[in-house]
């Protein structure tokens, strides 16, 4: 039989059509019934083509993004390229959400529609931030900032979960972590005060904007336990915009030597040997690790260097949750104002003027005068009542 495999169609109809049994075609061919009678149904005398095979592509794409999205995708990237911001597939779907479009692509269908319209070449040159530049935190002296991170959760055999939280002192790169059981109020608190009896209490922390470091956002003036703990020991916590964990760079490039170094290279099976050997690794760190911005030195010797009088919590042991509500001290947001004109603290939205779109603003909370003040440039541009709960 020849390998043409239009030949069995053209023979199978032909036998059909003179009045041969099914059955006895299919056998002889080694076909089905289905075969058969789609062949004899697709037979047409005056198209010659009909036994050729036809593709099986199906003619839509259900889970193709829509021509519209497709389009406000590529004109987004446009004006985002045009005016010098960032404009990749975060930026994007940012920019979406701002513009109430439903339903929203996900990161990786805006980087498919990018690369699908070749639209995914980087500026030349080193990019240049328009705008307000980022209020940067002073790192100059020890413990005038620290950057704090909770990483987890982990696992230990048994199984036991915990969390690490780990944070690093940006002037001699000083490193604390604390094992906590949870992200509760009391083991945040621990966690914070176990680091600070160590590296000493700073002037600043600049964290994300965890949940449980704020406290919730059904009640953003509530000020969660960590925000409570630092007003009370002098200290001003410093949230860094959401979805920019860069900012917090110092402390998340720690985390990656933190889980590289130290949580994928040991085992552990109990809660007594964690704790041991994370103080181990902390103390291991700040004796013997060596950083080229600190010119060779460790950070021990850099602190040495600097002849720095750090301050320690004056009891050892944590204080409880709930904490009371402090009365003085200042808590800031660094946030980024996009096209709605508004600016966020914990939830809770307020307006702002057109002149600051693309630009980042300061919310500093004044505890004590209960105000929220508004700050560009190191200029006071707006101030609401802001009455804490």
């Amino acid at each position: 039989m020849s390998s043409d495999p239009k030949y069995p169609r053209q023979l199978a109809v032909r036998r059909f059509l003179s009045g041969e049994k099914p059955s006895s075609i299919c056998i002889s061919l080694g076909k089905s019934r289905f075969w058969l009678y789609k062949w004899v149904n697709r037979f047409d005398p005056n198209d010659p083509s009909w036994c050729e095979s036809r593709s099986t592509r199906p003619f839509g794409h259900p889970q193709r993004t829509s021509t519209e999205i497709e389009e406000i995708v590529k004109m987004i990237r446009l004006h985002l390229y045009n005016k010098d911001l960032f404009c990749g597939a975060q930026a994007i779907l940012w920019e979406m959400e701002d513009m109430d479009i439903h339903p929203l692509p996900s990161e990786r269908t805006i980087n498919r529609i990018l690369t699908r319209n070749d639209l995914t070449h980087k500026r030349t040159g080193r990019y240049e931030p328009k705008g307000t530049p980022y209020p940067e935190l002073p790192g100059e002296k020890p413990n005038q900032t620290h950057q704090t991170d909770l990483v987890g959760p982990r696992y230990l055999k048994g199984p036991l979960r915990f969390y690490s939280h780990n944070a690093v002192d940006l002037a001699t790169g000083r490193c604390g972590i604390e094992p906590i059981h949870g992200k509760d109020s009391q083991s945040i608190i621990n966690g914070l005060w176990g680091i600070w009896n160590r590296l000493g209490v700073p002037d600043n922390l600049q964290i994300d904007n965890e949940a449980s470091f704020y406290g919730s956002r059904r009640h953003p003036r509530g000020m969660g336990s960590l925000i409570r703990l630092c007003l009370h020991n002098g200290v001003q916590p410093w949230f860094i915009p959401p979805a920019e964990p860069w900012r917090n760079g110092v402390v998340e490039k720690f985390n990656d030597h933190h889980k590289q170094k130290f949580l994928r290279k040991i085992t552990i099976t109990g809660w007594n040997e964690l704790v041991e050997v994370s103080s181990a690794f902390e103390n291991r760190h700040n004796s013997r690790y060596r950083y080229s911005k600190l010119g060779g030195k460790t950070p021990l010797k850099t602190l040495a260097a600097s002849g720095t009088r750090l301050i320690f919590p004056k009891e050892g042991t944590p204080p409880a949750h709930p904490l009371p509500k402090p009365e003085t001290g200042r808590y800031h947001l660094v946030r980024l104002i996009r096209s709605k004109l508004r600016i966020d603290i914990f939830g809770e939205t307020f307006p702002v003027a057109p002149e600051l779109q693309y630009e980042y603003v300061v919310a500093t909370i004044d505890v004590k005068e209960q105000r929220l003040k508004l700050v560009h440039n190191n200029v006071q541009i707006d101030e609401f009542n802001y009455k804490l709960r």
